[in-house]
């Protein structure tokens, strides 16, 4: 059996985070031979999202700092002292389906890295904003422009990772720019990476995202990782 860890970063998600690990597949991932472990990453939630994640027995993890960045980069460092064979990363916001990651781990024959493809799926109605559609084909043309490799949703929030993959990531993303840094630096560190498209559905509860000044953020940090291929401190 691999040891699989499902990385769940949240912020006042007790609604959310519920719905997520309600849907998890365990039956089919212990099929495909991985024992799994579920580690929720807390930016400091001041709602009952400890007492969900109490309630359905995963680990729960107070991260170092705040934001959305700093919870997957410590989320990489606790799954590797887990001795993670394979990382799955999601949004506890109920916008992705929990039971697509077993295609995604499907992917991790021929990649390292798979990344759930939004804007080539299934977008329900209402799930994404015209303001957030255009953004986000915008910053993925950019992404594909700069780095001269292929993404088809550089800001997608489910991920699938090999272990080799978590030790060649170079990052320092505080926010919701990671997604776009970690493409950045797959590029840089030569990471074979895939696509498989995937549903993407309305969130459940408050909107955290920024729908300009995030996208600003994250141009900033492709512009940056294109100039400097290591994270500046």
């Amino acid at each position: 059996m691999e040891h699989l860890v499902v990385l769940l970063p949240v912020l006042n998600e007790e609604l959310g985070l519920a719905w997520v690990l309600e849907r998890i597949p365990y039956t089919k991932l212990e099929e495909m031979g991985y024992k799994t472990t579920v580690l929720v990453m807390d930016g400091h939630s001041t709602d009952d999202t400890s007492s969900v994640a109490d309630n359905y027995g995963v680990m729960f993890v107070d991260q170092d700092d705040t934001g959305k960045g700093s919870a997957i980069r410590h989320g990489f460092r606790e799954a590797v002292q887990l001795e993670a064979d394979a990382v799955i990363m999601l949004d506890a916001d109920g916008t992705y389906a929990p039971e697509e990651m077993t295609a995604l781990l499907k992917e991790l024959n021929t990649h390292s890295v798979v990344i759930g493809d939004r804007l080539n799926g299934r977008i329900a109605p209402e799930a994404m904003t015209r303001l957030n559609f255009i953004g986000n084909h915008l910053l993925t043309w950019l992404a594909t422009a700069l780095f001269s490799a292929t993404t088809s949703d550089v800001c997608s929030g489910y991920w699938a990772f090999r272990r080799d993959a978590i030790h060649a990531l170079q990052l320092n993303s505080q926010s919701f720019e990671i997604e776009a840094e970690m493409f950045a630096s797959m590029v840089h560190q030569g990471v074979q990476f895939g696509f498989v498209p995937i549903s993407y559905g309305p969130r459940i509860g408050e909107a955290k995202l920024g729908s300009t000044s995030d996208g600003w953020r994250i141009m900033r940090k492709l512009i940056t990782r294109r100039i400097f291929p290591t994270p500046l401190l």
